[in-house]
């Protein structure tokens, strides 16, 4: 490969290759050196010198591969006396190299780009690099990339708020995410309202304003922060996480009743309450299968205590099919709606099963939100999406011992750091 051809190749503003030192299977390593007509930028002071040159010296930078393989630049750099440092000696600076970097800004940006898709230690094997200079690579791109784009912090007119967990032993991160341009937006470590009021206190008064509904699984910690600073906000439970609670409640009734049937020996009803058939209690009745049905009708019949829980699930959920019908301007549907609800609160406080008295106890603290559904169809199920992803993120690195990096690279994954995302 000649000169001429390897330069076009490189191709970096302000150098030309002088001379190639050497060629293996896996490795180039060239000279470059600055083209006459580039004026020296002192990396002290910021400014263009064309005379003053004191000495030279050579740099060694890892640049992006060339035909599969690993490319060295030894590079020609100036240096100067800068009269504003008392004329102390400095390198000249390079817009496309960092000072004191081994690797080249778009060799840095390939590899964060690589690790957006795969692990540290793969995109490390693919690249000939270990896992500790990725990561450090990895995370100081991703800081720089942070300070453009999160700082300052994203507002948004709906937004939906969430926590998930990044260690174990309750250890939690609590997420904003744009429902409007589906992206998260912001998080921060913790679940308590002083890690949200941060959210809030970043965006500044006049955003909070804007923000006109914030969709949540109703944590009193969410709820306190957002009445505080999101003024004009709905706070919206909505229909997902309702869902949540009431299949967790009925959840909770099969286990009760498994625990009960194992003590009495039933084994018809032990066959039909175990872990493997528990998605059929969960599973939207118009989904299931006939032999879904069938199993399900068998089980109702069996035990009193499920049939009442199934029950008490389908009429709450049945609400939300009739909300083609409702006007959500209309404060009579709105009067209807409240009334059915806090009929069902009833019904759930007399079923003597203690998951739907406790879930009725909660419905009827946030009744509100729950009735603001029906005047935003805001939904917080895009959180739960991204807390799969975020799950999946966990799983593919073994966790994450920085925390800070860990939040970044959620931001690489569902957020605005994502390099598919063009922001």
């Amino acid at each position: 490969m000649d000169k001429h051809t390897l330069n076009a190749l490189i191709n970096l503003p302000g150098y030309t290759v002088e001379e190639i030192l050497g060629k293996t299977e896996t490795e180039i390593h060239v000279l470059m050196r600055p083209l006459k007509t580039l004026s020296m930028t002192c990396s002290f002071c910021g400014e263009s010198k064309d005379h003053g040159i004191h000495s030279n010296t050579i740099v060694i930078a890892e640049d992006k591969n060339i035909c599969d393989r690993r490319l060295f630049l030894h590079i020609r750099k100036r240096k100067y006396r800068c009269p504003k440092d008392n004329n102390k000696i400095h390198v000249e600076s390079t817009p496309w190299l960092k000072m004191f970097s081994r690797f080249t800004d778009r060799f840095i940006k390939q590899v964060s780009r690589l690790t957006a898709i795969t692990t540290n230690q793969e995109a490390g094997w693919y690249l000939g690099l270990d896992d500790e200079t990725v990561y450090r690579m990895d995370k100081k791109y991703l800081k720089e990339q942070a300070e453009k784009k999160l700082i300052p912090i994203p507002s948004a007119i709906n937004i939906s708020v969430d926590e998930t967990s990044y260690r174990k032993y309750h250890r939690y991160l609590t997420n904003v995410i744009d429902t409007d341009k589906k992206l998260l937006i912001w998080n921060e470590k913790g679940r308590k309202a002083e890690v949200l009021d941060k959210y809030y206190q970043g965006i500044g008064k006049k955003n909070c304003e804007k923000i006109e509904s914030v969709a949540m699984d109703g944590a009193r910690t969410y709820i306190s922060s957002t009445s505080k600073y999101a003024v004009n906000a709905l706070i919206v439970l909505d229909r997902f996480h309702i869902a949540q609670k009431l299949n967790n409640a009925v959840d909770a009734v099969r286990k009760q009743e498994l625990r009960q049937a194992r003590k009495q020996d039933q084994q018809e009803i032990i066959k039909l309450t175990t872990s493997k058939q528990r998605f059929i209690l969960m599973k939207n009745k118009n989904n299931l299968t006939k032999k879904q049905s069938n199993t399900l009708e068998i089980l109702c019949k069996l035990n009193q205590p499920i049939y009442k829980a199934m029950l008490l699930k389908e009429s709450f959920i049945q609400i939300y099919s009739m909300q083609s019908n409702i006007n959500s301007t209309n404060s009579n549907d709105l009067e209807e709606i409240k009334n059915y609800l806090l009929n069902w609160i009833e019904q759930a406080k007399n079923s003597n099963l203690e998951p739907f008295i406790a879930i009725a106890e909660s419905f009827l603290s946030k009744i509100q939100y729950i009735l603001n559904w029906f005047k935003r169809k805001i939904s917080s199920a895009i959180s739960e999406g991204f807390n799969n992803k975020i799950k999946r993120l966990k799983r593919m690195a073994y966790g994450y011992r920085d925390i800070e990096y860990f939040k970044l690279k959620i931001h690489q994954h569902c957020g605005l750091l994502n390099p598919r995302i063009a922001t």
